[in-house]
């Protein structure tokens, strides 16, 4: 039976806002939908699909959510692969109105990927010859991956006789046509190796994907050309090992591996920077957080998890070795993030309302969540002048909640700056000051 990766299960309880995190409305109907898959396209744009977090057994859910103007409003829908057994394996999304999903019998394989160009009111099967074979040689689909709204790929499990080969397509045309990546540019998996549904990542033009040997595919040129990578575990989500695999661009990324159960086993932080090639001396990881993702580009990580009966989520600017803070006391699945200062984490429906949350912290990329730190900013909240006191101040740049930056200006350094703020619309901003050592630090202010 086809196995997905095994992650630690989260189930909707209570939970309370918090500063760092503004609580959205997924518009899901259904107490305890859960979101998972978060995709975020742009600050504006953002999909993710739902999943029954209510209980132990959860029933197969064929939903998805998207918001087109920062997480204002929600609008669900139903992704309709035309039967209600097959299972999402994930979803990837070019725009507000083109995505696409991929989906599998998990008991018996097939499956494949469909695509919507309407912003999810219809979903039309694409290749539709591929994962189709039945019997003792049935291909099982794992993933669809598009890197931009024209070149794509999809990822399944080897067929044929023998040791047979994984079946990889890859698209130039947004899914109208597909082509079989041949066999001598995919290495040869070993007998009885398969993927997963699940634990595949992609960053740039790279692509990885996991198997149960321990093995790391990889792509850097959007599916034509592979290499088989080794990693210091055996399995990616077997019952007493696994791990899952994160990247922040081509090179860099980490491994958090996992020896024992997910729920009392322990963890071993590996790191990489050459795309998976070689990894460092794993060191242990006692963090609570594993929930994870990048901030693209960067070596920040944002978490969440549970350490004992209280929830968190966290931050770190190493790669995983040290951590800060960011809350706590509140349940939060998956998460995802665009830049330093916008991103989103998964919930749970309670009552029809919630269900996912819009970090609205400071960046990042600073040092410290205070505000009284080494900027001041004054009047807060402000009308049509806003001045700013620190040391060799050399750039500032003013946000909106959604993410985009409404404001930047660059100065030959000074300790006090004074800025026109008359033309912003009321409401709340962050500002981010950076002084001449390149040292920055965000501000929350009011625009009245």
């Amino acid at each position: 039976m086809k196995k997905t990766l095994l992650l630690t299960v989260a189930f909707a309880l209570n939970y309370s806002a918090n500063a760092q995190w503004t609580a959205q409305n997924t518009n899901f109907t259904a107490d305890s939908r859960g979101v998972e898959d978060i995709k975020i396209v742009d600050a504006n744009t953002v999909w993710a699909l739902g999943y029954d977090g209510s209980s132990t057994t959860p029933a197969n859910v064929q939903e998805f959510t998207k918001t087109t103007n920062g997480g204002t409003t929600w609008t669900t829908g139903t992704v309709n692969v035309s039967n209600t057994g097959l299972t999402l394996t994930n979803i990837s999304a070019a725009s507000s109105t083109v995505a696409w999903v991929g989906a599998v019998d998990a008991a018996n394989g097939g499956g494949g990927v469909w695509k919507t160009s309407d912003g999810g009111a219809t979903w039309t099967k694409q290749n539709t010859s591929a994962y189709s074979t039945t019997g003792s040689l049935a291909s099982y689909f794992n993933v669809v991956h598009f890197f931009d709204a024209n070149n794509g790929l999809t990822q399944g499990d080897p067929i044929g006789t023998g040791v047979g080969e994984f079946e990889v397509y890859r698209t130039t045309n947004g899914g109208t046509s597909w082509t079989a990546v041949p066999a001598a540019s995919l290495p040869n998996p070993a007998t009885g190796e398969y993927g997963y549904n699940g634990g595949n990542v992609g960053a740039g033009n790279s692509f990885w994907f996991v198997t149960n040997k321990g093995k790391l595919y990889r792509t850097t040129d959007q599916g034509i050309t592979w290499t088989k990578l080794n990693t210091p575990i055996t399995d990616f989500s077997a019952t007493n090992v696994g791990g899952q695999i994160f990247f922040s661009d081509n090179n860099n990324g980490i491994l958090l591996a996992r020896t024992g159960n997910t729920t009392t086993g322990t963890y071993t932080l590996y790191k990489t920077s050459d795309g998976g090639t070689t990894w460092g001396t794993g060191t242990p990881y006692t963090q609570p957080y594993r929930s994870l993702a990048y901030v693209p580009g960067t070596s920040i990580l944002v978490g969440t998890g549970l350490n004992g009966t209280t929830y968190s989520s966290a931050k770190s600017q190493d790669n995983g070795t040290t951590w800060t803070p960011i809350d706590t006391g509140t349940q939060r699945t998956s998460v995802s993030f665009l830049n330093a200062t916008t991103g989103w984490a998964g919930g749970f429906t309670s009552d029809g309302t919630g269900g996912i949350f819009k970090y609205t912290g400071a960046s990042l990329g600073t040092n410290d969540f205070a505000l009284d730190s080494s900027f001041k900013i004054f009047p807060n909240p402000a009308n049509g002048e806003l001045n700013l006191r620190g040391s060799a101040i050399s750039e500032i740049a003013i946000y909106n909640l959604l993410g985009k930056q409404v404001l930047n200006q660059k100065f030959a350094t000074q300790d006090q700056v004074s800025l026109n703020v008359s033309g912003l619309e009321t409401g709340i901003y962050l500002l981010t000051a950076t002084n001449e050592t390149g040292a920055s630090q965000t501000i929350k202010f009011v625009k009245n």
